[in-house]
């Protein structure tokens, strides 16, 4: 290998982009540097999440400054620390990351607030699937909901990344989980990951379901990534006072009725989230919180939390692992190998 060769191996890197034809390819692309406050981690995974997806199709782009490349979450080690980190980090630390963007890529560049080190039961293929699935259900329970010891909390795609974090964490903070999805396999996995009932929204209308389980009562924590379409039977599963946390829009963005007549008559709250748009400060904090609250549970919790892996892809099938996802065929997390570790 030429001298040349060496120093472009040293300053590129692989990475899975969009093709003109919107499909995914594996290209060399420019190797990111650490910016002040940054670590460098060489990826060992990145995992799926449906943001991915809509970005892919041009209808979700990152955020100003971000990288344009996929992936919402990373694991690796640490490959360098740029000036100014203040953390005691080093190089071959093994981490993982909430990402703006760049996820499917050999490195990528992260504020250091944004790092967590992987718990020591866990292995960085199955770290990968913690940071924006576990992050995003921690905020929506603890940071938004405010959710309560008792309390019920109806859980929509109960079998997905977030979900199935939602229904550890739920219990966790000693709440009741319920939860809908769409197949038998589905729910009976949801139940042995510890929901206390599982409802198919195909065969029975979900909001008798709940109303059945909580004595007419209702859930007082509604987490909902579908929107439009079950918006009505999300307000009559609502309880007196309840939290409605909206989060996705899987179901569409219209609802034609009475939607706030309803919703003002359960004196009920309509709260509106979304993680990748947030301030670096609000997922610093986030990531602090987390870090305090809940990592410590995934080695000393009977039994511990832990990261539901649906699949591995490698990165050349990346477009595969898309489509899997496409057909919502996963239970959990899929993910994406990037390098070897």
């Amino acid at each position: 290998m030429s001298k040349q060769q060496m120093q472009e191996e040293k300053t590129s890197m692989q990475a899975v982009c969009v093709d003109e034809s919107g499909k995914l390819d594996v290209k060399y692309i420019p190797r990111p540097e650490p910016k002040d406050g940054q670590l460098l981690i060489r990826v060992a995974a990145t995992a799926l999440n449906r943001a991915d997806l809509l970005q892919k199709k041009g209808l979700y782009p990152s955020p100003p400054e971000e990288s344009e490349i996929l992936g919402l979450e990373a694991s690796g080690e640490i490959a360098d620390v740029g000036p100014g980190v203040k953390g005691k980090w080093k190089p071959g630390s093994k981490v993982m990351a909430l990402l703006g963007g760049g996820g499917y890529a050999e490195y990528v560049a992260v504020p250091e607030e944004h790092v967590m080190s992987v718990p020591s039961a866990l292995t960085l293929y199955q770290a990968a699937a913690l940071p924006e699935a576990w992050l995003t259900a921690y905020q929506l329970l603890h940071f938004v909901a405010k959710v309560k010891p008792d309390e019920t909390v109806l859980i929509h795609a109960g079998a997905s990344g977030v979900g199935t974090a939602a229904i550890q964490l739920v219990r966790l903070s000693r709440a009741i989980p319920v939860v809908t999805a769409g197949t038998t396999e589905k729910l009976t996995f949801t139940e042995r990951m510890g929901a206390a009932a599982g409802i198919n929204y195909k065969e029975e209308d979900f909001s008798e379901k709940v109303l059945q389980l909580t004595e007419g009562r209702g859930a007082d924590v509604i987490l909902d990534c579908v929107g439009g379409s079950f918006w009505e039977k999300n307000i009559c599963s609502l309880a007196i006072d309840g939290r409605w946390v909206l989060y996705g829009m899987l179901g569409g963005k219209m609802a034609d009725g009475d939607l706030l007549g309803k919703l003002l008559r359960k004196r009920g709250s309509l709260l509106c989230s979304l993680l990748r748009s947030r301030s670096l400060q609000y997922k610093a904090e986030l990531v602090r919180s987390f870090t305090e609250q809940v990592l410590p549970h995934f080695r000393s919790t009977d039994p511990p939390l832990w990261p539901v892996i649906d699949s591995m892809f490698n990165m050349e099938d990346a477009e595969m692992a898309h489509q899997r996802m496409e057909a919502n065929k996963n239970i959990g997390k899929i993910i994406i190998k990037i390098g070897n570790f």
